[in-house]
């Protein structure tokens, strides 16, 4: 007996393991139910694709057309503090001496056009009483201000000069957020200085910087001094004008904003044609529609608009919009944003007309309205 034990046990283990594997790995042999899982493995890659060593032929593309702007402006003060005090004023009204300061300050600006049209930030050069342009080459030349647009910060100028190396344009609307990003201007005004970045973000608002804002983010390093100058992509072409940076120490932390060049395009086109940008104007002041406001309409999950004001005898009361409306659609685009709707009224041409849908008291309405003039002075 136990010889045939000794005979049959190699056998028996081998089998018995054979039978665990087989349960292990082909359950479905013997009748057993299957774990279906799908797993996804990735495909045979070639060789790795290095990235770019050097931007130097992009930089070397763009940087003859951006440059360093100087401004200065002339404040008149009193000789001395003393004459500052009620009394002496009272006494001797404005005729009291004073003395001429000037102040300096520092900025960019991009070379969009052989013709001399340059883009700058509107805050680098509004109230300036001199502005010099520095070019890359050497050169440099009085600027004059052609126009600005203060609601999306941005200013057009003009030099007289032979020979100006204009910059490439890009497409903003194709960026993609990792795109590689430089950063091109004069920081500090220590002289033309390149950083590199990506595209952190696209289509950033409600940052409180501008009227109209429609940013693009990168983390290239933004300084004081950079404002107009060029972010470019990875080939040297245009795609912002830079304009801010969100800083709790004044130097770059990451977080730098650019107007993007479509953007800039529009408003410089419209001021060397108009002189200033046009844009439509409704006379509303709104507010988003909040959970509370939503469920006293009726109207939770669906988006809207409250007015909260109107402006006397503007496109609005014309139209018959009250205070207490609820804007639902203008011309056929949902009124979930109010920024973006605004923009949208911004962007339709005075004198043309839209349709506004609003609940008024629980009932839909639909009115007219002709599209104003916007004022200079801020409204909606």
């Amino acid at each position: 007996m136990f010889k045939a034990l000794r005979f049959l046990g190699w056998p028996l283990l081998v089998g018995v393991l054979s039978a665990l594997l087989i349960i292990q790995y082909f359950p479905q042999w013997v009748g057993l139910p299957t774990q279906d899982v799908q797993l996804r493995q990735a495909p045979v890659y070639g060789p790795t694709q290095e990235g770019p060593v050097s931007y130097a032929t992009a930089v070397g593309t763009a940087s003859p057309a951006v440059a360093n702007l100087y401004t200065t402006k002339f404040i008149s003060k009193p000789a001395h503090p003393m004459f500052e005090d009620e009394q002496f004023r009272k006494f001797f009204g404005d005729s009291l001496p004073r003395q001429r300061r000037m102040e300096s300050s520092l900025g960019s600006a991009v070379i969009m056009s052989p013709e001399g049209y340059l883009l700058t930030n509107n805050h680098v050069v509004t109230g300036a009483d001199q502005i010099v342009v520095a070019l890359r080459d050497g050169r440099e030349t009085l600027a004059r201000i052609i126009g600005s647009d203060p609601e999306t910060d941005l200013a057009v100028l003009k030099i007289d000069l032979p020979d100006l190396p204009a910059i490439t344009l890009g497409r903003s609307d194709n960026i993609k957020i990792g795109d590689v990003t430089l950063a091109i201007g004069n920081p500090f005004g220590v002289g033309q200085t390149v950083t590199m970045g990506i595209i952190s973000a696209t289509g950033r608002n409600q940052l409180g910087l501008n009227t109209y804002e429609d940013f693009i983010q990168t983390d290239a390093a933004i300084n004081p001094g950079n404002s107009g100058g060029a972010l470019v992509d990875a080939h040297g072409n245009l795609v912002g004008i830079n304009t801010a940076i969100f800083s709790k120490s004044g130097g770059s932390q990451g977080i730098g904003f650019a107007i993007p060049v479509k953007l800039a395009l529009e408003v410089m086109q419209a001021i060397i044609e108009q002189g200033q940008v046009i844009r439509g104007w409704l006379g509303i002041e709104v507010q988003p529609l909040t959970p509370e406001l939503a469920e006293s309409f009726g109207l939770e999950g669906r988006p809207g608009i409250v007015v909260a004001g109107i402006y006397r005898d503007g496109p609005a009361q014309k139209a018959g919009l009250q205070p207490g409306d609820l804007i639902l659609n203008i011309d056929g685009e949902a009124a979930g944003d109010g920024r973006r709707s605004m923009n949208q009224v911004a962007r339709t041409k005075p004198g043309e007309k839209i349709r506004i849908e609003i609940m008024r008291n629980g009932k839909p309405m639909d009115l007219s309205a002709e599209i104003g003039v916007r004022p200079p002075a801020n409204g909606s």
